[in-house]
């Protein structure tokens, strides 16, 4: 399956204030979804418990003003996709492809690659990214001790 488009969705500062969070839930809980359409119908869903955990994480990251995307991790995208997600240029992306970080495969000319391959180099960038970080803290940190 591919991702055709990665639509990230966001709310705006008035939306988030309309945003009520959901009180904690215990296993026994039911979760219960009232949905009515445009045509006045009016339907409750039953949110299976697996699904509450997505749905309370997705809440509490629109109510912080972020952007949120639900993809399946089955899911295959495009090297622009890919660059969105691990936030970097297509051309780096193409190249971590290319070095073999990045596992792909062709669909006619075209890459794609596995979104769980995608998040798992992005766990790898973020770890390396925070110990470039925290390294730089004790360079700073020894130039200040030591005056070099």
């Amino acid at each position: 399956m591919t991702a055709h488009a990665l639509h990230f969705v966001s709310l705006s500062g008035q939306e988030r204030g309309k945003v009520e969070q959901l009180p904690r839930l215990a296993d026994a809980d039911v979760v219960e979804m009232h949905v009515r359409t445009k045509g006045g119908d009016d339907r409750t869903v039953t949110v299976p418990h697996a699904a509450v955990a997505l749905i309370e994480a997705m809440f509490a990251s629109l109510s912080r003003g972020e952007r949120v995307a639900v993809l399946s991790e089955d899911a295959e995208v495009t090297p622009n996709e890919a660059a969105t997600i691990l936030g970097i240029s297509r051309p780096l992306v193409v190249h971590r492809m290319e070095i073999g970080d990045l596992p792909f495969r062709y669909v006619g000319k075209h890459r794609r690659a596995r979104l769980a391959d995608v998040l798992a180099l992005k766990a790898k960038l973020d770890e390396q990214r925070s110990a470039l970080k925290a390294l730089a803290e004790d360079t700073d940190d020894l130039a200040k001790v030591y005056g070099v």
